[in-house]
């Protein structure tokens, strides 16, 4: 720690409390849904921060979990691959019938 950081470490390290300002809308959402957790608000939103990945964090988790799956499952795993993975789980969370899985395609339905 430098000087200059020992000098204000005092003041900065300490958790403050503040104030979000939301439609009363969402705030009587996060009150329901605290609520059947059996937490506060402020659990909530706290839960909320701690789990949801930044950018650079899912850019590392992708990263990782491609270079896994070119040491243990398959070298020559290409990029168009992990983005026809990436459209697959995205149609697959919109609700459609992924390309790959339709019959004109060879997916199953193609008999």
């Amino acid at each position: 720690m430098s000087a200059r950081q020992a000098v204000f470490h005092p003041y900065t390290s300490r958790v403050t409390d503040t104030t979000i300002k939301v439609d009363s809308s969402v705030r009587d959402r996060l009150a329901v849904l605290a609520a059947q957790r059996g937490a506060t608000i402020r659990d909530l939103v706290s839960e909320l921060a701690a789990r949801t990945p930044t950018r650079e964090e899912l850019a590392a988790r992708h990263a990782a979990a491609t270079a896994y799956l070119r040491e243990h499952v398959c070298p020559d795993l290409a990029g168009e691959h992990t983005d026809a993975a990436e459209e697959f789980w995205q149609q697959l969370e919109q609700g459609r019938t992924p390309h790959s899985l339709t019959a004109e395609h060879g997916g199953p339905a193609a008999g």
